[in-house]
């Protein structure tokens, strides 16, 4: 079925599609890729961005995966960007919905899908997979660790909250604008566009979806033991420096989970922004030992 493109203020990159993936379970904002003409096509990836994040924050990553012979499909999570969702009823964010909207956009592509989260994405994707592993032929944590984020991390999360607290979202990110970069202060993660589209991503999101989510990545359990009993391929990526989960702790959870392991050099918490050819390249290559 042909799907009508959305007009976006988020152009795609050249040869994908932006629209509305039916699903479910409501329609989602999703960013599809094909596989580039004349090659041989591998597979379909899905790909979940992280707090605050949303689907442009892959758009380097596309055409080099599909060189490498995958579809690709970055979508927006229920409330972020250009996604619905309640802007003060945070039930339909709490962490068991979200993995059920995973599924269901899965379902949706109507293939098996190589499922990776980034970050926020790799913790509402694990529950995914632990509700349902059946859709997915493998599994890639992408900057994204067995449980709650670092006390530094949780300080900048609980600044955020404050100010959603007693403030709207356009003088939030004036505050945030005020503290310096975005992204070094708690606000939106720097990497897909200019200052206008960061801004304008901002105010898309919903407060509800930010409130809850950022409660998760406070709190979130180690799931480990039951992600390792999951009979799926997995793979545990980032870069070599990473605030939100150290290193160490991301080598570590590789370890238990019996992953393939990738480092990206010269990439932080967003190897899919700071260094997008050799992540999509390291991700084609697991994906390619993963059918």
């Amino acid at each position: 079925m042909t799907r009508p493109t959305i007009a976006t203020p988020f152009p795609p990159p050249p040869g994908a599609r932006a629209y509305a993936l039916r699903t479910d379970r409501g329609e989602f904002a999703v960013v599809d890729s094909p596989v580039a003409a004349g090659v041989e096509p591998r597979g379909v990836a899905l790909l979940l961005p992280g707090f605050t994040g949303s689907k442009e924050d892959f758009h380097r990553m596309h055409a080099p995966l599909a060189v490498r012979g995958y579809r690709s499909v970055a979508v927006d999570g229920r409330g972020q960007n250009e996604s619905d969702g309640p802007v003060e009823d945070e039930s339909p964010y709490a962490q068991v919905e979200l993995a059920r909207d995973v599924l269901a956009q899965a379902a949706a592509l109507d293939a098996p899908v190589h499922l990776l989260g980034h970050s926020l994405g790799g913790q509402i994707a694990r529950a995914a997979v632990l509700l349902d592993h059946s859709p997915f032929v493998s599994f890639t944590l992408m900057s994204s660790g067995p449980g709650e984020i670092s006390e530094s991390q949780k300080q900048r999360v609980k600044l955020l909250h404050d100010a959603l607290a007693v403030m709207s979202m356009p003088q939030v990110w004036a505050a945030i604008l005020a503290m310096g970069p975005p992204e070094e202060v708690g606000g939106p993660a720097h990497g897909f566009g200019k200052l206008d589209q960061m801004r304008l991503r901002w105010l898309n999101h919903k407060p509800a979806q930010l409130l809850a989510t950022g409660r998760q990545l406070y709190a979130e359990p180690d799931r480990v033991g039951e992600l390792a009993a999951v009979p799926l391929p997995m793979h545990v990526l980032s870069g070599a420096r990473d605030d939100t989960w150290p290193v160490p702790l991301l080598d570590a959870m590789a370890v238990d989970l019996d992953a393939h392991r990738t480092v990206v050099p010269g990439a932080e918490h967003s190897p899919n922004l700071d260094k997008p050819l050799p992540t999509a390249h390291a991700l084609a290559d697991f994906w390619d030992r993963s059918h």
